[in-house]
């Protein structure tokens, strides 16, 4: 789990209403029920001082954490900025000029209009500087940019632009905070409450579009990638997996996944399709994150609903059960934590038994939170133990098919093996490095003959699916393998 807190930055002119901007999002922060600190650093309004507001939310709340308080900073540091949120484009330059806004980590939400400087007003000529250098320095600075002219949107709803700002950031949901907390802030606030709502609906609609958007022209390029370099035979099967792993982390992960089965694409169309079939399967593995998110979905809700025959106004009551255990807790921690947790032998019969009301708000909002935190997956443990397995994996395939078709096949077809999360991924797991050692790497090694050996896999494939356990498997290997030498 993230063990550290969300990080924003807002920059924003004198007199602009930063400061009630920190006040609703702060406001918004508690009343969800998460530890939150905000500080700020004065500016002047004549553009020789920049104002700033510092936010930091911790995202577990007060009653998960049992009494313990979050220590959070009062300041910026550089390269440990999530949000940047700017009210003017020369301000979101200052801030990337500054180091506060990295490639690898900083959302940007800025407004592309211009207050120009003294400076830029004292020229001579046009000393305005080029806006669109400094949209090209946000864009590749910032791991994800939003840039609109955020000063037009408030203009057209009659609203000040920072309750505009605040809708832009509830569109983007890099805070795991519901918009009807922003909402509630609003009301709190108690002034021109009906222009601030007009506002931060506005700037949530703005984002809510540019994010859509973002994700259509994602998918454009995937299936733009897919068409050009694919046989038509895939098309729809690897359509199927670009929607899965595009949901299950992000698009730049299902890129990851066509990037891998390029160097099938011009063999064999039928090992094609089933590689990438059990593929996306594999790169979709399940762990905490998964579950969460399996868990809050509406279609989940709506068939519960149906098979508990609820009628309009009945109150249904849902109620999950969990057990994790260390390997599922260690499996989504930082690769550094895991391993230094991974040395504590004592905790490893560590398991707790867990009841979840995911009816309740508090319920759901753990499991949205946990769900949120997928974001951070590329950095866990298991992700890295998964990618080295699927990369031999595949390597077993590519080698097999340069010397039997049918023997890649039944390789590729091992991947069945490995499934589920806690004791059902384990045994799998353990079952397939049996097959591995003792059928795969002989026959790629040339010690048994392509046939027998595609064979053999089958069947050992076959007795580990009937008997998980692996007393079949066990058996099956004990027979004579058929080794060349023998």
């Amino acid at each position: 789990m993230n063990r550290r807190p969300v990080t924003l930055l807002i920059a924003a002119l004198g007199g602009e209403g930063g400061g009630v901007l920190t006040g609703w999002i702060v406001n918004a922060a508690r009343s969800a029920g998460l530890p939150v600190q905000a500080t700020s650093i004065p500016g002047v309004p004549q553009r020789t001082g920049a104002t700033t507001y510092y936010v930091e939310v911790w995202p577990e709340s007060r009653a998960a954490l049992g009494g313990r308080e979050p220590v959070l900073a009062l300041s910026p540091a550089a390269g440990e900025v999530d949000i940047m949120l700017a009210s003017e484009l020369l301000e979101a330059s200052r801030a990337i000029q500054s180091g506060l806004v990295t490639p690898d980590r900083t959302t940007l939400i800025a407004s592309t209009h211009r207050i120009h400087t003294t400076g830029e007003k004292m020229a001579m000529g046009d000393g305005r500087f080029d806006s669109a250098q400094l949209i090209a320095a946000a864009r590749e600075r910032a791991a994800n940019c939003r840039l609109d002219d955020l000063a037009a949107v408030a203009k057209r709803a009659a609203a000040p632009l920072g309750s505009v700002m605040l809708g832009a950031l509830a569109g983007s949901g890099k805070l795991s905070i519901d918009a009807s907390h922003f909402r509630d802030a609003i009301r709190a606030g108690a002034k021109a409450v009906e222009a601030n709502l007009r506002g931060f609906e506005a700037g949530l609609e703005t984002e809510e579009v540019a994010t859509a958007k973002q994700v259509d022209k994602q998918r454009a390029a995937l299936e733009a990638w897919i068409a050009g370099s694919f046989p038509a035979e895939v098309h729809e099967t690897l359509g199927h997996a670009v929607t899965r792993l595009t949901d299950y982390q992000d698009a730049g992960y299902a890129g990851k996944f066509l990037d891998r089965l390029t160097p099938f694409a011009g063999g064999d169309p039928d090992l094609l399709g089933l590689v990438a079939r059990h593929l996306a399967v594999r790169m979709s593995y399940e762990d905490i994150f998964r579950v969460a998110q399996a868990k809050i979905r509406p279609a989940r809700m709506a068939r519960i609903l149906v098979e508990t025959g609820a009628g309009e106004g009945d109150v249904v009551a849902v109620t999950e059960f969990f057990k994790p255990c260390f390997a599922e807790i260690r499996d989504v921690l930082p690769k550094r934590l895991a391993g230094w947790l991974n040395g504590r032998t004592g905790l490893r019969s560590w398991a707790r038994p867990m009841e979840l009301r995911t009816t309740t708000v508090w319920g759901h909002a753990r499991l949205r939170l946990l769900a949120w935190l997928r974001r951070y997956r590329r950095g866990s443990w298991r992700y890295a133990a998964e990618q080295a397995r699927i990369e031999c994996w595949l390597d077993m395939i590519a080698r097999a098919a340069t010397i039997d078709a049918v023997l890649a096949r039944e390789i590729a077809e091992c991947a069945r093996l490995i499934k589920g999360y806690g004791d059902t991924h384990r045994r799998g797991t353990q079952n397939y490095d049996l097959i591995e050692l003792a059928l795969i790497a002989p026959a790629l090694d040339g010690e048994i003959d392509p046939p027998t050996a595609a064979a053999r896999i089958a069947e050992a494939r076959d007795a580990a699916l009937a008997d998980p356990d692996g007393a079949a498997l066990a058996e099956e290997l004990a027979a004579p393998t058929g080794r060349v030498a023998e």
